[in-house]
């Protein structure tokens, strides 16, 4: 504690900092990086790996739970009656309403000087699915202008990838991989959907796990440049959702691959919601993180995490995003263009720029000049210029779920917490391979870690799921669920924090205040909210808050060692402090309450 009260803080990252890695996995998106780091990479979390056609169903390049999905009738017209009350509120027009209505009108346009730039809202293009064993071969920019055969050469060389130096790339990760073009032998694969695994009939555990070990493999050599060789030197902080399932199977899985197949030296596991407080350097708040594909609430106390409190919004960015496109097309501003943002998912990163760029909470009519691309398979992007009206509708579908549409959420297989049920089906019987070393390592969802076996599976459910609520309401439910703690609800009602890329949507700040304030039941004694302003970039305050944790934690009582998990995970009975847990969620955390 001596050294802690002197230590620069510069000194501490630079000691501690350089072997820590932080690994935050998302739906979406994964957050990691080195503790020293000023801030993560953040990289779409998928692969896409180069297909034959023969294990693969027909036609089906994206490996989606969504892509079952319909809207039926009923729910397009909750959607517009969502909608209208969404415009009375904005003091915009409904949807029936003509734009010369007695509205005032409070215009925010962009005029022609302020279209988007190039650096600003760069062009996607189509990714290059091709590797060459030497680039020699390629002409240069001066030869091409020279003599445009020689291009010609190259691009029908391009096309007999078999026999020639080019070849098709095996896998391709990150945004790179959502930038293939539908026309090319390729499976897009996400392994995490909407914070849990995305286990279907098309895309069984292990391939599941298969793919999460490669994108993980990848992010550490591509990205960090950590050798396998030098990986024992590394330490591991896994931030993980609350969304993933309270026997922790999922959690198991992910250590195994962290401490197994990367090989990384000592791990700990850390909730996400944890993280975040330690993020802001606070003890007690009500944390909302709001993602691309799930919005979590749950409340923590003085460093601990609350479980009665937690509730999860099928809901994130990405649908507003949807939201986004379904509003324009309902009022004809976007081109006549073939914009897919499921099956095609460069569409969906148009989409999210735009939202990111021009959406946001405020009354009277929002428009914008904007330029919008269209991505047909083979063709480069088709620039077409647009004005987009009633800009602050779709983000206010967090307030209203029903703009959302339920349809573009499902659930996974079976129910939202025991779906680890189906994961056991996959894998029972399956004979596993040994470690390089000599030990066993097993690696799918049954059998090999002997703890695990004696814990009891618990019926009630840590974080529950909400199909109808809105955010407003859920945060209202999460802190009242506190029964008879009033000085507990007042403080955390002063006391909101908002995490995720989403919370960083212009305006949401007071919204949620004056939604939540009116949320709560006249019959409590509650006159003030405030959501607190972020310390650290909201959008990856958690992955801050894990190296905050690594750097601070010098007893390291609750890491766990890849010796130990080798030999069969961690038995009841040790010296550990966790001994007695039966969440591997809170065995990380049980040192906070001694």
């Amino acid at each position: 504690m001596e050294y802690l009260k002197n230590v620069i803080p510069s000194q501490l990252v630079a000691e501690r900092g350089a072997n820590l890695v932080v690994i935050n996995p998302g739906s979406a998106n994964i957050k990691v990086g080195l503790a020293n780091q000023d801030a993560p990479f953040v990289i779409a979390h998928c692969i896409a790996r180069r297909t034959t056609g023969a294990n693969l169903p027909p036609r089906k390049n994206v490996v989606d739970q969504m892509l079952n999905s319909q809207v039926t009738t009923a729910q397009h017209v909750e959607r517009e009656r969502a909608y209208d009350t969404i415009a009375s509120l904005m003091k915009i027009p409904s949807l029936n309403e003509e734009v010369s209505n007695s509205y005032s009108r409070k215009m925010a346009r962009l005029d022609g000087s302020n279209l988007p730039t190039s650096k600003k809202e760069p062009t996607l293009t189509w990714a290059d699915v091709f590797e060459t064993k030497s680039d020699s071969f390629l002409p240069t920019e001066t030869s091409l202008k020279n003599d445009i055969s020689d291009f010609n050469k190259v691009a029908k060389h391009k096309e007999t990838t078999y026999d020639g130096e080019c070849k098709y790339k095996e896998f391709i990760f990150g945004e790179e991989a959502l930038r293939i073009s539908p026309c090319e032998p390729y499976c897009l694969r996400r392994p995490i959907r909407r914070g849990h695994f995305n286990v279907s009939s098309y895309y069984p555990a292990q391939q599941v796990l298969e793919d999460l070990r490669a994108i993980w493999e990848w992010i550490l050599t591509a990205k960090l440049d950590i050798p396998s060789s030098q990986r024992t030197l590394y330490s591991a902080i896994l931030v993980v959702p609350e969304t993933f399932d309270n026997r922790g199977t999922k959690i198991k899985e992910l250590l195994s691959i962290v401490l197994g197949d990367l090989r990384l030296g000592v791990a700990v596991v850390l909730q996400e919601a944890l993280a975040t407080v330690f993020g802001n350097g606070l003890s007690t708040a009500c944390v909302v993180n709001i993602g691309a594909q799930v919005t979590s609430v749950i409340c923590v106390e003085d460093g601990v995490v609350l479980p009665a409190t937690g509730i999860t919004l099928s809901f994130g960015g990405e649908d507003i995003s949807r939201c986004l496109l379904w509003t324009q097309r309902h009022h004809q501003t976007w081109p006549p263009i073939r914009t897919d943002a499921i099956s095609k998912p460069i569409d969906m990163l148009m989409l999210n720029r735009l939202k990111e760029s021009y959406c946001r909470i405020k009354e009277g009519e929002i428009d914008a000049v904007v330029v919008v691309h269209s991505y047909e398979e083979g063709m480069p992007a088709g620039v077409h210029k647009t004005r987009l009206t009633a800009l602050n509708v779709p983000p206010m579908g967090l307030f209203y779920p029903k703009l959302l549409v339920p349809e573009v959420y499902p659930p996974p297989p079976r129910t939202w917490f025991l779906d680890y049920e189906d994961m056991l089906e996959d894998t029972l019987g399956m004979e596993y391979a040994r470690r390089p070393d000599g030990s066993d390592l097993y690696l799918g969802f049954s059998g090999g870690l002997p703890m695990w076996e004696s814990y009891p599976v618990f019926s009630n459910k840590l974080l529950q799921k909400e199909e109808s609520l809105g955010l407003a309401e859920a945060i209202t439910k999460s802190i009242l669920s506190t029964a008879g703690r009033i000085d507990l609800q007042r403080k955390l009602f002063c006391s909101i924090q908002l995490a995720g890329g989403t919370s960083l949507t212009s305006g949401i700040i007071a919204a949620m205040e004056d939604r939540v304030l009116h949320a709560i039941p006249p019959n409590e004694a509650i006159d003030t909210v405030e959501v607190l302003q972020s310390r650290n970039i909201s959008s990856y305050v958690s992955w801050k808050g894990g190296v905050i944790f690594g750097l601070l934690d010098y007893s390291r009582d609750a890491w766990i060692h890849r010796e130990d998990w080798i030999r069969g995970g961690l038995y009841i009975g040790s010296n550990r402090k966790y001994r007695d847990s039966y969440y591997i969620q809170a065995q990380p955390m049980c040192y906070m309450n001694s």
